[in-house]
């Protein structure tokens, strides 16, 4: 658990970035699921759909990402930003989670 008692940069840094490459792991492994499987349970259209959000969410986390680096991991993110990504990758945990329960059944 991070140090209550670290500066403002010192704890962006220790929080901050981590989670950013969370939300890079997730949202490529779920960019991966939807553009190789085909999901049975999920219309060709809400496949692409959510696709599409994984991917402009992508775009967005790699823009905040490069201006995070580039002011030395000085600057956060609002909320308002990350809840969002925070919502898709819990949505595509659901979907990867039931193409697999379909799969092994």
């Amino acid at each position: 658990m991070p140090d209550s008692n670290l500066p403002g940069t010192e704890l962006l840094k220790t929080v901050l970035d981590p989670l950013l490459e969370d939300f890079q792991h997730w949202f490529t492994r779920s960019r991966h699921l939807l553009e190789t499987e085909e999901l049975s349970f999920m219309s060709h259209q809400e496949q692409s759909d959510l696709l599409l959000r994984v991917k402009q969410a992508q775009d967005e986390l790699n823009t905040a990402k490069m201006l995070f680096n580039a002011t030395d991991k000085q600057v956060g993110i609002e909320m308002a930003t990350l809840m969002p990504w925070h919502e898709l990758v819990t949505e595509c945990w659901n979907v990867a989670m039931r193409f697999r329960q379909e799969r092994d059944v």
